[in-house]
């Protein structure tokens, strides 16, 4: 095997072939004779042409790259075409050469250079009909299909180093190459997985890449909503069930063969039977995994990188998820990189709380921010309790100013179009409470109790704005049973008059009259609810506060305030004794409207609606 500089220099081996040199056939098409230069295409247009053949043609036009110009588009077009990835070493590394020569000779010829390689980024398509309809896609059985993406890499990047303004050009090419989200998942994957490639030595184009990716995972996250996901695993389930019964006995072979220990392996276990959901599950896998491999150098974690990133994906952020309502999967990466440095995660939560309290912003956006803050706090693990102080001081302090100068002028009164940043806010302050009050109260009861008793809710909830009406009920409610039972503020009163207030909507249909009050008047969510895609969310559950269920006996204690004059220790043993730990976080919380009013088997992970009696 000749060496690389020997294979250069080496005269090109001789095959058939017909007519004069390259060099001889252009200039005479110049001259107007055209015979040639057609022999010409329908040689290098043969599908059984033989790697001798491409790479003696390429040595020629490696040397004559000064004659393909414009005029020469369509045998440039040709050479484009040739199928150089699927072929021996040589006629790659002969085929890469003449890309360098061509791109650094004739500029114009830049932009089909581009798409030609962006167009490898997915697996070949095959044809595929059944009954004359045409149901073609990528081949996924491609042994091959590695080796060809690192080529087309170095290609992109051989592209890159004679031409630097390649970026520009470049990024309108992988928008319009995206593929349709109908596509099969591994086309999907695969062409993901080569833009977040291309990142690494295109650094310029990250953010841009990062926006397209996010963009498309925004309109298939949107596309599935938890309720549709949940609908398609419980068919699914059922349909699994069925089959088992009928076929039960006839694999236990099988079934004993995949048995380890007392686990079936089983590939289609992390299936989501929802195919968007799929599709999304994938995606957010490859996200996921990006954003650890920029961030981690040799297993441990480089800052300047992780900043960087963080950067990237808090401008992404703005741009495309806090605009958006009721995304349920795409914002984890923000909750995934914001747990590997508690830095990062106050950072997030300046950033939203900055986008909160400033007037400026469109109150959907503040309250939007609001809903970030409640669930962020509530919901990661990674955030200590010195953290949730800290933000719970700042959102109360602003709501007793915001209270402050509502007494002042002629708006204090209930109104979410003109104090809905304040109720996200309330409503933010009240989730992370449930949530937290065992972590803020567990080690030193007394100095827990004082700190709460600090916050002033009373005041919050006794103001003129009346801010239980407006929050979620479920939210309420627990909030309420809570500050009861630590005596903080007595909530009942104002939730029994709200009720008296609320007039029902009554509409006719054919099933007869419908009564329908407004329960969720903010169109409030929890962005951080449950993250139900099975293969990613093995990146998110180690790092996530699940909700445990209320027993008889918590909800019951709930309804006992704490007796006053009762020593440190003993309301420390009571509080011990009250509710299983799990890593200090409190487990009684509330979730999104819409969670609360599904079964507690379809929300896993998520509390139902939870009902605390008023106290006689």
């Amino acid at each position: 095997m000749l060496r690389g500089d020997e294979f250069i220099s080496s005269p090109p081996k001789k095959t058939v072939r017909f007519g004069g040199s390259l060099t001889d056939i252009l200039l005479k098409y110049e001259k107007g004779d055209t015979t040639d230069f057609e022999l010409l295409k329908h040689q290098l247009s043969d599908p059984d042409i033989k790697d001798v053949q491409i790479i003696n043609w390429l040595h020629e036009f490696r040397a004559s790259v000064a004659y393909l110009t414009k005029e020469l588009e369509q045998l440039v077009s040709i050479l484009l075409k040739l199928p150089w990835l699927r072929r021996s070493q040589e006629v790659v590394e002969e085929y890469l050469g003449f890309l360098g020569n061509l791109v650094s000779a004739q500029t114009v010829h830049l932009r089909p250079c581009l798409r030609m390689i962006v167009s490898q980024f997915v697996p070949a398509r095959i044809t595929i009909t059944e009954d004359d309809v045409d149901i073609s896609d990528s081949d996924d059985d491609d042994e091959n299909l590695s080796e060809n993406f690192n080529t087309c890499h170095r290609a992109l990047q051989t592209v890159a180093r004679y031409v630097p303004s390649t970026p520009q050009f470049l990024m309108p090419i992988l928008v319009e190459n995206f593929p349709f989200i109908n596509k099969s998942e591994r086309t999907l994957e695969c062409y993901v997985h080569n833009l977040l490639r291309v990142t690494v030595y295109l650094p310029t184009l990250r953010l841009r890449i990062l926006e397209l990716i996010i963009e498309k995972l925004l309109k298939l996250d949107v596309s599935t909503p938890h309720q549709d996901i949940e609908d398609a695993e419980e068919t699914a389930n059922n349909s699994d069930s069925e089959e088992k019964s009928t076929e039960e006995g006839l694999f236990d072979m099988e079934e004993d063969e995949e048995r380890k220990g007392n686990k079936v392996v089983s590939s289609s276990s992390e299936r989501m039977a929802h195919p968007l959901a799929e599709r999304l599950d994938i995606l957010m896998t490859i996200l996921f995994s990006y954003i650890k491999d920029v961030c981690h150098v040799g297993g441990k974690l480089d800052i300047n990188n992780t900043k960087d990133l963080y950067r990237d994906l808090v401008s992404v952020f703005d741009t495309l998820i806090l605009p958006t309502h009721a995304s349920c999967h795409v914002q984890y990466f923000m909750f995934y990189i914001c747990s590997f440095k508690l830095g990062l995660a106050e950072a997030f939560l300046d950033h939203l709380w900055k986008k909160l309290h400033d007037p400026n912003n469109p109150s959907v956006i503040r309250q939007t921010a609001g809903s970030y803050i409640g669930s962020f706090l509530a919901r990661a693990k990674f955030i200590p309790v010195v953290t949730v102080k800290a933000c719970l001081d700042l959102l109360v302090n602003w709501m007793h100013k915001y209270i402050d100068n509502q007494d002042k002028g002629a708006n204090a009164y209930c109104d979410v179009a003109v104090h809905g940043p304040f109720y996200s806010t309330c409503q933010a302050v009240f989730y992370t409470l449930i949530f937290r009050h065992k972590q803020i109260l567990d080690g030193n009861l007394r100095k827990g109790l004082s700190y709460l008793q600090s916050l002033n809710f009373e005041r919050i909830v006794m103001c003129q704005l009346n801010p239980l009406k407006i929050c979620i009920p479920s939210v309420v409610n627990l909030f309420a049973a809570i500050t009861r039972k630590y005596q903080l503020v007595f909530c009942y009163t104002i939730i029994e008059r709200n009720n008296r207030q609320f007039i029902p909507v009554v509409r006719s249909g054919t099933g007869g009259d419908l009564v329908q009050t407004c329960t969720n008047p903010l169109d409030s969510f929890f962005p951080f609810d449950p993250y139900v895609l099975k293969r990613s969310k093995k990146t998110i559950d180690p790092l996530y506060q699940f909700w445990e269920e209320l027993s008889a006996e918590d909800l019951e204690n709930l309804k006992k305030p704490i007796k006053k004059g009762t020593s440190e220790d003993e309301d420390d043993d009571f509080l011990k004794g009250e509710t299983p730990q799990n890593d200090g976080v409190v487990g009684v919380a509330a979730n999104s409207y819409e969670s609360n009013t599904r079964s507690p088997v379809s929300s896993i992970g998520s509390p139902p609606d939870c009902y605390v009696p008023y106290p006689q």
